[in-house]
């Protein structure tokens, strides 16, 4: 198995404490490994939204990737998500949503358009806190809409913690889930996908911070696990 570190710089800039907030990335990756594995460096815009009510709790993030030709937008991908609070019971039922867009280029010029097939999911979220992390963990059914339907499961648990009067931040999430091998077939065998994105920053203020990220992963893009 190869094993790659996918490290990324960011900035962080804080809309609204514990609300929302903008995250600028560059990532490196083909300067680290070589054409043979990354065609390019390229930037990554992420937007994120978490808002709790007395309802339950709304997170969004969009994701854009400036990896095209003259730092164009080449890709798009979100997720959406909503919990719902049943008194004081201590699971929440969820729903979410995922899905994206596309584009590839042909020596350096727009060569056709793909979509990331959408995935609908059903489960159940149980937030709890782990000393100074407030963590949060699901386990849903997932449905995969590609073009012959995959019938999966996921699981996720996200993380974040405020350190030394706040002046650090660890987050992030990490995804392990099911979909079928060859997404033309639904009678093919399944194959399990790794993915997490630990997150680290250093608080300028109560409105900007720098940091960085790594990606793992095992099946996410290929065969290959990326460490």
């Amino acid at each position: 198995m190869h094993r790659k570190l996918l490290l990324t710089l960011g900035l962080l800039s804080i809309l609204s404490l514990q609300a929302q907030n903008l995250q600028l990335h560059f990532d490196a990756r083909s300067s680290l490994y070589g054409k043979e594995h990354f065609d390019s460096n390229y930037t990554t815009a992420t937007f994120e939204l978490f808002k709790p009510d007395r309802l339950g709790a709304t997170f969004l993030f969009v994701d854009a990737d400036f990896n095209l030709t003259d730092g164009n937008v080449g890709m798009m991908y979100t997720e959406i998500s909503r919990t719902f609070k049943i008194n004081n019971f201590p699971l929440m039922p969820l729903i979410e949503f995922n899905g994206g867009l596309g584009l590839f280029e042909i020596d350096d010029e727009v060569g056709g358009g793909y979509s990331i097939p959408n995935a609908y999911l059903v489960g159940l979220s149980y937030p709890f806190q782990l000393g100074p992390l407030f963590m949060d963990t699901y386990v849903a059914y997932k449905y995969n809409a590609f073009k012959a339907a995959s019938h999966d499961v996921q699981w996720t648990l996200t993380w974040t913690a405020n350190l030394f009067s706040n002046k650090l931040t660890l987050s992030g999430f990490a995804d392990l889930w099911t979909e079928n091998k060859n997404p033309l077939d639904a009678s093919s065998h399944k194959k399990v996908i790794f993915l997490a994105e630990p997150q680290i920053w250093y608080n300028l203020n109560t409105h900007l911070a720098l940091g960085s990220e790594v990606r793992i992963s095992s099946n996410f893009v290929s065969s290959r696990v990326y460490v």
